[in-house]
């Protein structure tokens, strides 16, 4: 059996509905939100944990045989920065505590693609080496730092650590009005009939549809083997603001659309994640273009919240 940590968010539920898909038995756990996404339903074992707790996390062990961790739980941070970092490494040491005791095959574990901030480059790979940078927010920073800590704590056991550098992700269960991606919140305007905030047409780059991004977390964590220990999860090609748009419009032709010519802070290219060393070991290939995943979205919010 697999676990999710922070399975009922949006990364975590499509990682949890892709394993299910494999074949795999799923075990997810959660902690402020406590209804299960229709996909979901019935098909997993639901366990509620606060991860800062070792000793109800280590208790896991006793009620499943777990052979796999997705670590993904992790909290939004307020105005105590100190608080955050506290929490969320609490968890991942108690995830990583877990994933020791119980002689786990695999730790798959979130990184971001912020991680690369600082570097030129376009596409980013994984080769590349990290730069130091002033880091434009606090998950970021954190993000950065699970790596080292991460195979720094496994060396030796024989747990393998994934370190998963997550893209810009987007789609059902996401925040509808979300701070991180300008995406649910302008169809949210559209489906109110409303004019939505204006993008900048030349705008984007890195852009992945949730499906997608759990379908390539879930076969990592299951591949019978992996050469690295490094992955960029995404769909591997930049994505415009004008694309989006378009797909908007193809999908709700009544729909008012709010597109400015250009990019907001003049001539330039937007990074983007390279997945070749995904695509090699797992034979993934993203299902959604962005017409699909806009219009998948649009579909799911007509009778979801978010």
């Amino acid at each position: 059996m697999i676990l999710v940590t922070g399975g009922l968010g949006m990364i975590g539920a499509h990682t949890a509905r892709a394993l299910v898909d494999l074949g795999e038995e799923v075990v997810v756990t959660t902690y402020r939100r406590t209804e299960v996404p229709s996909f979901l339903d019935g098909k997993v074992a639901v366990e509620s944990l606060d991860v800062t707790d070792r000793d109800a996390f280590l208790a896991l062990g006793k009620r499943y045989e777990i052979s796999d961790i997705v670590h993904l739980a992790g909290t939004i941070p307020g105005e105590d920065p100190v608080g955050f970092f506290r929490a969320d490494l609490a968890g991942l040491l108690n995830a990583l505590d877990a994933a020791r005791s119980w002689g786990v095959r695999r730790f798959a574990v979130a990184s971001s693609i912020g991680v690369y901030i600082g570097r030129n480059e376009i596409p980013w790979h994984e080769e590349l080496d990290l730069p130091s940078a002033d880091l434009p927010h606090l998950i970021i920073a954190f993000k950065k730092a699970v790596e080292p800590i991460t195979t720094h704590s496994l060396r030796g056991t024989g747990v393998e650590p994934v370190l998963l550098r997550i893209g810009s992700i987007w789609g059902p269960l996401m925040d509808p009005e979300s701070a991180f991606s300008p995406r649910p919140p302008y169809i949210s305007a559209v489906l109110r009939g409303e004019k939505p905030q204006a993008l900048y047409a030349d705008d984007g780059g890195d852009c992945c549809y949730a499906p997608d991004a759990g379908r390539a977390i879930a076969l990592l964590t299951t591949a019978e083997t992996l050469r690295h220990e490094i992955y960029n999860v995404s769909n591997g090609r930049p994505s415009t603001y004008r694309e989006f748009v378009d797909a908007v419009q193809a999908a709700v032709p009544d729909a008012q659309a709010n597109l400015l010519p250009g990019r907001q802070n003049g001539p330039g290219d937007d990074p983007y994640l390279d997945i070749t060393r995904l695509t090699e070991e797992t034979d993934f290939k993203p299902a959604f273009d962005t017409t699909a995943a806009v219009a998948d979205y649009i579909s799911w919010r007509t009778s979801n919240p978010r």
